[in-house]
Order: C-alpha cells, then structure tokens, then sequence
C-alpha cells in the first residue's frame, strides 16, 4: 500500500459521509483506509457503514478534490503524517471510550498553510465566542489572543464574525500562530467578510482547517460538528462573550467532556452576550480568568510561556522540547514501560520515541531496565 493510495482513499471517505460518522470511522480504524474505502465503493460493509454512505458511495470525486485543493494551496494531512496532531485527537478516542457520543476523530484534515498542523495543535488555546459580540468582548478577544500570541501560545478560533475575527486578528498583531476551524471546505470563501483575513492567516504562518472537501458549502449542522475538532486540537477553551444558547457553549461543553480546560471571561451582568459565560462560572463547568497570566495558569503546563517566570524556581523538565516532555511523562516510576507503551501513552509515532529514550537516558531522565524503560527517581 502506497502513500498515495492511503492519502486517495481518505480523501474518498471524508467526501462519502457526512462527519462525524462514528460507524464508518470504527470501520477504517478496524479495517484500515484502503480496505475500507474499497468495501465502501462495493457497497460490501455492515449495514450502520452502508447507512451513512450509501447515498455519496458513488460520489468517487478524489482527483477533482485534490485539483481543487492545490488549487486553493491547501494540502490533506492524515492520521499516517508527522504532523498528524495525534496527541491532541486522543482525547476524542478516550472520551468516546467514556460514551461521549460526539467523540469521533477524523479521518483527515484538509489544510491550507504552512504550518505543521502538529506543531500549530502543542500547547494551543481556542478563543471563542459569540457573533453578534459587544464592543467589550471583541476587545477582549483581542487582548487575548495578543497575549497569548506574544506568550508563543497558537489560538485556534472558529473565523467567525464577532469573537472569532477578534481572536485571529489579536493573535496577527502579535506575530503568533493562529488557526481556523471551518464548518465548510477551505475553499468556500466564507464567511465572505473574512476571505482577507483567511488569506492574512495562510500567509503569517498559521492555517486554515476542514474536514469538509473541497467545495462543501456552510451549514448549520457543520459549524456544531467542526466546534468538537477546535476543542480537541487545543489544550483550553476560552468563552469570551456567549449567549445562553450559542456555538460557543456548545464548543465549551464539548472540551469540556474531553477533559479539556474551559475557561471563561465575565462580563456586565446586564448583558445578555455575557449570560452563558456567566451560566458556566455559576455551575463549575468554567474557570473564570480575567487575565492572559490566569489562562496560562489554568491550562496548566505552560510555564515556559510564560512572562512571569522569572525568579520562579525552574525544573529540570523545563529545558526539555514538547516531544521529549510527553516521552518523559509517558514514564512510570517504579515500572518498565515498553516503547511501544510509551509511544501509546504520549501520542508519538513509535521511531521517534526509540530516537528520544536514549536521550532522556543520557540527560538523566530515564533508565533502561530489563523489561524495558522507567523515569529516573531524582527527575520526577
């Protein structure tokens, strides 16, 4: 099986069933994309896969898509790349072991910019919010994302109007990375206020990302689908102004029952726009922040981002890069782990945890036993 015909295949399945699609991504996982995308076209697949297909099974339009996408410099990235952001997308498949019916990971990503897609995931923060925003939250949004951008910290956000615009312009001005999540393709120019901004995103070294083909119009249904991929690939979401029914608590909700941070701004109490931020502090579904510093801290591991380190006492793991700092954690300390466990443990494709666990041992991280490998006691 060439790369080639692994890349053909998804693309063929993100186009043949409308996201999530729970039952057909169980099928590829079981089966593998070629396999699975070849059973698909015969219409030979169990009847909950043949369900979801069966109406786009024909729609072989893979060749167009991929001349489509290059047309719009956008690439696929699957779960088989670099710079697939596995580490992140665990979270849907462990949610969706707890019965948490939206967790369902895609099958490959459409993306548009240079940015590896695993790189712009590390230690994001989703900024989000309400379209119909008041002066007060897309000033905020802004303030946000600037700091977070000047911090090194990528914002993901949705490209929407009101908050979303707030939060990709806020993380620009601060030369970051910023990424949107789109509910339709990367080339559908909506919304079409923000196609400049979408371009000033490419081109500043962020992306523009879809699971939709290229060509998928918007849709309402969409937008809620894609809120759990810009839940997933952050490490925290940021409520900055939302209603009691909004997108933005749907995107709250939703990292929420992956286990994410949720964090959300507060605003006038007469606000209606501020009511469902409000709503989640009440009920401890939200860490209420008022300050970029209080978002660091309340995702948690972001202490090298910091500017208010200075004069902390520093920890060894510090000087260690995001890869060999999920391989560390990976490691028990009174039990050898294989490498393969520790590649399932920290999300990293299996050579490149066998490159960095001689590393670790040289550094004083880890040592290697007879059953296979443990955190040295003294960097715990």
């Amino acid at each position: 099986m060439s790369a080639d015909e692994l890349r053909q295949a998804r693309a063929y399945l993100l186009r043949v069933a409308e996201p999530p699609a729970p039952a057909l991504v169980a099928f590829v996982a079981e089966h593998g994309p070629v396999a699975a995308a070849g059973r698909v076209r015969r219409g030979d697949c169990p009847p909950e896969v043949l369900k979801v297909t069966e109406a786009r099974q024909g729609y072989d339009l893979v060749a167009q898509d991929f001349a489509r996408a290059a047309e719009a410099g956008a690439r696929l990235v699957v779960p088989e790349d670099d710079e697939w952001p596995a580490w992140p997308l665990l979270a849907l498949d462990l949610a969706a072991r707890r019965g948490v019916a939206e967790a369902v990971p895609p099958l490959a990503l459409w993306v548009s910019g240079d940015v590896a897609l695993g790189t712009a995931a590390d230690r994001a923060v989703a900024v989000v919010g309400a379209r119909a925003a008041t002066e007060y939250g897309e000033h905020h949004a802004a303030e946000f994302a600037y700091g977070l951008g000047v911090r090194g910290v990528p914002v993901f956000s949705g490209a929407a109007y009101g908050i979303d615009g707030a939060a990709h312009r806020g993380a620009l001005a601060a030369s970051g990375v910023t990424v949107a999540v789109l509910g339709c393709a990367v080339d559908a120019g909506y919304p079409a206020g923000h196609v400049a901004l979408l371009k000033r995103i490419v081109g500043s070294g962020g992306a523009v990302v879809s699971e939709y083909p290229p060509g998928t119009p918007p849709a309402r249904h969409r937008f809620l689908v894609r809120n759990r991929l810009i839940a997933a690939l952050t490490e925290g979401t940021l409520v900055v102004e939302a209603g009691r029914r909004s997108g933005a608590r749907n995107t709250a909700s939703t990292a929420g029952a992956l286990g994410k941070v949720v964090m959300a701004l507060p605003g006038p109490v007469s606000s209606g726009m501020s009511a469902g931020c409000h709503d989640l502090i009440r009920d401890a579904r939200a860490t209420l922040v008022s300050t970029v510093d209080e978002v660091l801290e309340t995702v948690g591991h972001f202490g090298a981002a910091e500017d208010t380190t200075r004069g902390r006492p520093k920890r060894r793991t510090d000087r260690l890069g995001p890869e060999a700092l999920r391989a560390f954690e990976a490691l028990a300390v009174r039990a050898d782990r294989s490498d393969s466990e520790i590649a399932a443990e920290s999300g990293l494709p299996l050579r490149r945890v066998r490159a960095l666990l001689p590393e670790l041992e040289i550094d004083g991280f880890a040592v290697r036993g007879e059953a296979g490998w443990r955190r040295r006691k003294e960097s715990a």
